[in-house]
């Protein structure tokens, strides 16, 4: 799918993986309009909360976007209100695909970001699409329902389901793991309090996923498929820690809190990309080593 005179519509554009996937698809040529529930004074930015049905209907109307990609989620696992998942990660994205049936003319594609949490506490080893899925909380329950929502529409609009694992970046919030460890580390901090240590995760760099997230939107071959997103190596917290450690020269001392000790917790993810490489060719992910010296080195 050629760039020029496209329109791709990006939910929770003003979000960490929204702002990077942003600036990739207006380098590469195409006209990128935002849809958010906060407050933002961009032009091509338009505010919605997704539990607004009617708006999200006029809205798509009037833009008619020829991509939609939908990354606006509640996505904190530790996030308190259960109830929160389901309102907006399933009901908010059926209101969104509801609203792109209603608008006239059917989209070249729409990818869904959901997640690899899915696969929840699955066998050893890499996790490939047909894994037998099994969500171990929450957030991850409400992105598998988001799924099996989206296939009513499979005979009506283009759709992708990409599912990616754990990445990181400039700007993610330290609420979520790696960057409160860089943060300790750049503030050169005596000490961290942490869950447990030998959960190991397959963290990806975010510049690597919203990458694959345009090549996807531009592989018709993708449409009507499950893509895992990943780097396929996993990395204990311990190592991310050594790591930190080689590249700043600092030490800190690590405390295990047990209130960060998840009963329902995810021991290893690791993902399996194969079929992202039959599907793209060739691409390379980011070395987390990489990922971690941006991260430390960017105020």
């Amino acid at each position: 799918m050629a760039a020029r005179g496209k329109r791709v519509l990006v939910t929770g554009a003003q979000g960490f993986t929204g702002r990077y996937l942003v600036e990739e698809l207006s380098r590469s040529g195409y006209e990128v309009l935002g849809l958010g529930s906060g407050v933002c004074d961009r032009a091509d930015y338009h505010q919605v909360d997704l539990d607004d049905a009617a708006s999200m209907r006029s809205l798509l109307a009037d833009l008619q976007p020829h991509v939609v990609i939908h990354l606006a989620a509640l996505a904190f696992v530790g996030h308190g209100e259960a109830d929160d998942f389901y309102r907006v990660n399933v009901i908010g994205t059926r209101h969104l695909l509801d609203a792109v049936a209603r608008m006239g003319n059917c989209p070249d594609c729409v990818l869904l970001a959901s997640s690899a949490n899915v696969y929840g506490n699955a066998g050893g080893g890499s996790l490939g699409e047909d894994t037998a899925l099994m969500p171990a909380n929450d957030y991850a329950v409400s992105k598998l329902a988001m799924e099996y929502m989206a296939r009513l529409w499979n005979d009506r609009l283009p759709l992708v389901i990409a599912r990616p694992f754990n990445y990181t970046g400039v700007g993610q919030s330290t609420n979520y793991l790696l960057p409160k460890i860089v943060d300790h580390f750049r503030r050169r901090a005596d000490r961290i309090e942490l869950g447990n240590l030998d959960v190991s995760r397959d963290f990806s760099d975010v510049r690597t996923v919203v990458h694959l997230y345009r090549r996807l939107i531009e592989a018709p071959e993708a449409i009507g498929g499950t893509y895992n997103i990943s780097s396929g190596q996993a990395y204990s917290l311990r190592e991310v820690i050594s790591i930190c450690s080689e590249l700043t020269g600092h030490d800190l001392a690590v405390e295990v809190n047990p209130a960060f000790v998840r009963a329902n917790e995810v021991k290893v993810l690791q993902g399996d990309n194969t079929n992202l490489y039959r599907l793209l060719g060739d691409w390379q992910s980011a070395p987390l080593k990489e990922t971690l010296r941006w991260m430390l080195s960017t105020s």
